[in-house]
Protein backbone atom coordinates (compact mmCIF):
# COMPACT_ATOMS: atom_id res chain seq x y z
CA UNK A 1 0.00 0.00 0.00
CA UNK A 2 2.88 2.43 0.65
CA UNK A 3 4.58 1.64 -1.93
CA UNK A 4 1.58 2.30 -4.60
CA UNK A 5 1.21 5.64 -2.42
CA UNK A 6 4.55 6.80 -3.35
CA UNK A 7 4.03 5.62 -6.79
CA UNK A 8 0.90 7.91 -7.32
CA UNK A 9 2.90 10.89 -5.50
CA UNK A 10 5.93 10.43 -7.63
CA UNK A 11 3.50 10.35 -10.44
CA UNK A 12 1.63 12.99 -9.66
CA UNK A 13 4.86 15.40 -9.59
CA UNK A 14 5.71 14.07 -12.57
CA UNK A 15 2.62 15.53 -14.58
CA UNK A 16 2.77 18.90 -12.37
CA UNK A 17 6.77 19.43 -13.57
CA UNK A 18 5.83 18.66 -17.26
CA UNK A 19 2.86 20.13 -17.79
CA UNK A 20 3.83 24.01 -18.65
CA UNK A 21 6.27 22.00 -20.86
CA UNK A 22 3.93 20.14 -22.71
CA UNK A 23 1.21 23.08 -22.62
CA UNK A 24 3.91 26.05 -24.17
CA UNK A 25 4.60 22.86 -26.71
CA UNK A 26 0.78 22.58 -27.84
CA UNK A 27 1.03 25.67 -28.14
CA UNK A 28 0.95 27.98 -31.28
CA UNK A 29 3.97 30.24 -32.18
CA UNK A 30 3.55 33.56 -32.16
CA UNK A 31 5.00 34.84 -35.35
CA UNK A 32 6.21 38.75 -34.77
CA UNK A 33 8.34 40.77 -37.61
CA UNK A 34 11.97 42.49 -36.53
CA UNK A 35 11.24 46.04 -35.48
CA UNK A 36 13.46 47.95 -36.74
CA UNK A 37 14.20 50.21 -33.43
CA UNK A 38 16.23 53.50 -34.12
CA UNK A 39 17.82 55.76 -31.59
CA UNK A 40 18.06 58.77 -34.05
CA UNK A 41 16.51 61.61 -32.61
CA UNK A 42 14.96 62.95 -35.98
CA UNK A 43 13.20 58.86 -35.30
CA UNK A 44 12.39 59.46 -31.71
CA UNK A 45 10.64 63.52 -32.17
CA UNK A 46 8.12 61.71 -34.54
CA UNK A 47 7.56 58.88 -32.41
CA UNK A 48 6.99 61.17 -29.64
CA UNK A 49 4.63 63.16 -31.86
CA UNK A 50 2.16 60.28 -32.88
CA UNK A 51 2.28 58.83 -29.67
CA UNK A 52 0.78 61.88 -28.03
CA UNK A 53 -1.69 62.80 -31.11
CA UNK A 54 -2.48 58.91 -31.17
CA UNK A 55 -2.21 57.04 -27.95
CA UNK A 56 -1.99 59.50 -24.99
CA UNK A 57 -6.16 59.97 -25.37
CA UNK A 58 -6.59 56.67 -23.77
CA UNK A 59 -2.90 55.54 -22.75
CA UNK A 60 -1.15 57.20 -20.30
CA UNK A 61 2.39 57.43 -19.49
CA UNK A 62 2.71 58.40 -16.44
CA UNK A 63 6.60 57.52 -15.39
CA UNK A 64 8.04 59.71 -18.15
CA UNK A 65 7.78 63.48 -17.47
CA UNK A 66 7.47 66.11 -20.49
CA UNK A 67 10.95 67.39 -20.14
CA UNK A 68 12.15 64.48 -20.58
CA UNK A 69 11.90 64.74 -23.96
CA UNK A 70 14.50 67.38 -24.14
CA UNK A 71 16.65 63.98 -24.17
CA UNK A 72 15.85 63.26 -27.79
CA UNK A 73 16.30 66.87 -29.39
CA UNK A 74 13.53 68.53 -28.37
CA UNK A 75 13.42 72.27 -26.93
CA UNK A 76 11.27 73.62 -24.05
CA UNK A 77 8.99 75.55 -26.54
CA UNK A 78 8.83 72.70 -28.99
CA UNK A 79 7.45 70.62 -25.94
CA UNK A 80 5.11 73.48 -25.02
CA UNK A 81 3.75 74.26 -28.58
CA UNK A 82 2.84 70.79 -30.26
CA UNK A 83 3.00 67.95 -27.26
CA UNK A 84 1.52 69.59 -24.04
CA UNK A 85 -1.93 68.44 -24.24
CA UNK A 86 -2.41 66.73 -21.30
CA UNK A 87 -0.83 68.89 -18.59
CA UNK A 88 -0.38 73.01 -18.10
CA UNK A 89 3.38 72.38 -16.96
CA UNK A 90 6.54 70.85 -18.65
CA UNK A 91 7.55 68.65 -15.32
CA UNK A 92 4.50 67.03 -14.93
CA UNK A 93 3.84 63.55 -15.96
CA UNK A 94 2.49 62.18 -19.35
CA UNK A 95 -1.20 61.37 -17.68
CA UNK A 96 -4.74 61.28 -19.16
CA UNK A 97 -7.90 63.07 -18.01
CA UNK A 98 -9.80 59.46 -18.51
CA UNK A 99 -10.40 57.27 -15.43
CA UNK A 100 -9.58 53.75 -14.73
CA UNK A 101 -13.34 52.95 -14.37
CA UNK A 102 -14.24 54.85 -17.42
CA UNK A 103 -11.82 53.11 -19.52
CA UNK A 104 -13.19 49.21 -18.40
CA UNK A 105 -16.45 50.74 -18.82
CA UNK A 106 -16.06 51.86 -22.74
CA UNK A 107 -13.17 49.24 -23.75
CA UNK A 108 -14.13 46.47 -21.39
CA UNK A 109 -10.52 46.78 -19.48
CA UNK A 110 -8.96 50.11 -18.46
CA UNK A 111 -6.66 50.71 -21.24
CA UNK A 112 -2.58 50.19 -19.79
CA UNK A 113 -0.57 52.62 -19.10
CA UNK A 114 2.29 51.95 -21.71
CA UNK A 115 5.59 53.26 -19.85
CA UNK A 116 7.13 50.02 -19.90
CA UNK A 117 4.92 48.19 -22.83
CA UNK A 118 8.02 47.46 -24.81
CA UNK A 119 9.75 45.65 -21.99
CA UNK A 120 7.00 44.22 -20.57
CA UNK A 121 5.86 42.59 -23.75
CA UNK A 122 8.89 40.82 -24.44
CA UNK A 123 8.32 37.01 -24.43
CA UNK A 124 10.43 33.50 -26.00
CA UNK A 125 8.68 34.70 -29.34
CA UNK A 126 10.11 38.03 -29.97
CA UNK A 127 11.34 41.50 -27.96
CA UNK A 128 8.55 43.77 -26.44
CA UNK A 129 9.38 45.95 -29.91
CA UNK A 130 8.74 43.02 -31.93
CA UNK A 131 5.60 42.69 -30.64
CA UNK A 132 4.51 46.60 -30.21
CA UNK A 133 5.13 46.64 -34.14
CA UNK A 134 3.76 43.84 -35.59
CA UNK A 135 0.27 44.20 -33.20
CA UNK A 136 0.54 47.91 -34.74
CA UNK A 137 0.05 46.73 -38.05
CA UNK A 138 -1.90 43.55 -37.75
CA UNK A 139 -5.34 45.58 -37.00
CA UNK A 140 -8.47 44.18 -39.64
CA UNK A 141 -12.13 44.86 -39.80
CA UNK A 142 -14.36 42.78 -37.89
CA UNK A 143 -18.19 43.45 -37.61
CA UNK A 144 -19.05 41.47 -34.94
CA UNK A 145 -16.60 43.58 -32.37
CA UNK A 146 -17.54 46.57 -30.61
CA UNK A 147 -14.92 48.71 -31.73
CA UNK A 148 -15.27 46.78 -35.54
CA UNK A 149 -12.04 45.90 -35.09
CA UNK A 150 -9.97 43.07 -34.34
CA UNK A 151 -6.43 41.92 -34.41
CA UNK A 152 -4.58 38.94 -35.57
CA UNK A 153 -1.61 39.00 -32.33
CA UNK A 154 -4.24 40.11 -30.21
CA UNK A 155 -7.50 38.37 -30.67
CA UNK A 156 -10.34 39.83 -29.79
CA UNK A 157 -8.85 42.87 -28.47
CA UNK A 158 -10.79 45.74 -27.06
CA UNK A 159 -8.19 48.34 -28.88
CA UNK A 160 -9.58 50.08 -31.80
CA UNK A 161 -7.23 50.67 -34.61
CA UNK A 162 -6.42 54.00 -33.76
CA UNK A 163 -4.11 54.37 -36.76
CA UNK A 164 -6.90 53.16 -39.30
CA UNK A 165 -7.00 56.50 -41.07
CA UNK A 166 -2.95 55.82 -41.80
CA UNK A 167 -3.07 52.41 -42.90
CA UNK A 168 -6.73 52.02 -44.18
CA UNK A 169 -9.12 49.10 -43.62
CA UNK A 170 -7.75 45.65 -44.01
CA UNK A 171 -9.63 42.78 -44.51
CA UNK A 172 -8.97 39.10 -42.64
CA UNK A 173 -9.16 35.49 -44.43
CA UNK A 174 -9.43 32.95 -42.12
CA UNK A 175 -8.63 29.37 -42.80
CA UNK A 176 -9.05 26.49 -40.10
CA UNK A 177 -6.03 23.96 -40.44
CA UNK A 178 -5.10 21.36 -38.65
CA UNK A 179 -2.51 22.09 -36.22
CA UNK A 180 -0.51 18.88 -36.19
CA UNK A 181 -2.19 17.62 -32.63
CA UNK A 182 -5.46 16.19 -33.81
CA UNK A 183 -7.34 19.69 -33.42
CA UNK A 184 -7.70 22.82 -35.45
CA UNK A 185 -6.15 26.37 -35.44
CA UNK A 186 -7.15 29.47 -37.20
CA UNK A 187 -4.70 30.72 -40.18
CA UNK A 188 -5.50 34.52 -40.51
CA UNK A 189 -3.97 36.48 -43.68
CA UNK A 190 -4.58 40.28 -44.15
CA UNK A 191 -5.36 42.12 -47.19
CA UNK A 192 -5.60 45.43 -47.52
CA UNK A 193 -9.32 46.86 -48.84
CA UNK A 194 -8.81 50.61 -48.45
CA UNK A 195 -5.63 52.51 -48.79
CA UNK A 196 -4.82 54.86 -46.10
CA UNK A 197 -3.09 58.34 -46.26
CA UNK A 198 0.32 56.92 -46.15
CA UNK A 199 1.54 54.27 -48.02
CA UNK A 200 2.48 50.65 -46.74
CA UNK A 201 6.54 51.69 -46.76
CA UNK A 202 5.24 54.94 -44.90
CA UNK A 203 3.08 53.52 -42.40
CA UNK A 204 6.04 50.42 -41.51
CA UNK A 205 8.05 53.62 -40.79
CA UNK A 206 5.54 55.51 -38.59
CA UNK A 207 4.87 52.59 -36.60
CA UNK A 208 8.87 52.28 -36.37
CA UNK A 209 9.40 55.58 -35.40
CA UNK A 210 6.29 54.89 -32.44
CA UNK A 211 8.14 51.56 -31.66
CA UNK A 212 11.43 53.06 -30.94
CA UNK A 213 10.03 55.96 -29.10
CA UNK A 214 8.26 53.27 -26.49
CA UNK A 215 11.37 51.21 -26.35
CA UNK A 216 13.03 54.93 -25.48
CA UNK A 217 10.28 55.41 -23.14
CA UNK A 218 11.17 52.45 -21.25
CA UNK A 219 14.53 53.30 -20.38
CA UNK A 220 15.50 56.88 -21.40
CA UNK A 221 18.97 56.14 -19.98
CA UNK A 222 19.52 52.93 -21.91
CA UNK A 223 22.01 54.66 -24.20
CA UNK A 224 23.80 56.11 -21.39
CA UNK A 225 24.33 53.12 -19.84
CA UNK A 226 25.42 51.02 -22.71
CA UNK A 227 28.34 53.54 -23.42
CA UNK A 228 29.57 53.83 -19.70
CA UNK A 229 28.88 49.41 -19.71
CA UNK A 230 31.79 50.01 -22.81
CA UNK A 231 34.30 52.51 -20.70
CA UNK A 232 33.91 50.05 -17.05
CA UNK A 233 34.77 46.95 -19.59
CA UNK A 234 37.41 48.61 -21.48
CA UNK A 235 39.14 50.28 -18.40
CA UNK A 236 38.55 46.74 -16.65
CA UNK A 237 40.79 44.91 -19.78
CA UNK A 238 43.27 47.77 -19.27
CA UNK A 239 43.10 47.12 -15.59
CA UNK A 240 43.73 43.23 -16.42
CA UNK A 241 47.01 44.25 -18.77
CA UNK A 242 48.30 46.30 -16.16
CA UNK A 243 47.55 44.07 -13.01
CA UNK A 244 49.33 41.14 -15.17
CA UNK A 245 52.26 43.25 -16.30
CA UNK A 246 52.79 43.98 -12.17
CA UNK A 247 52.09 40.24 -11.49
CA UNK A 248 55.29 39.36 -13.74
CA UNK A 249 57.25 41.96 -12.74
CA UNK A 250 57.36 41.09 -8.96
CA UNK A 251 57.56 36.92 -9.60
CA UNK A 252 60.00 37.38 -12.47
CA UNK A 253 63.28 36.69 -9.77
CA UNK A 254 61.45 33.61 -8.02
CA UNK A 255 61.72 30.57 -9.55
Amino acid sequence: MKTRAMKFVKRLLAAALFAPVVAMAAGAALHLDKAPVSTDPAALQNGAKVFVNYCLNCHAASFVRYNRLKDIGLSEDLIKDNLLFTADKIGEQMKIAMTRDNGKLWFGAPPPDLTLVARARASGDGSGADWLYTYLRQFYRDPSRPTGWNNKVFENVGMPHVLWELQGDQVAHIEEKDDGHGGMHKEVSLELSKPGTQTAAEYDKTVADLVSFMVWMGEPMAESRKNIGTFVLLFLAGLFVLSYLLKKNFWKDIH
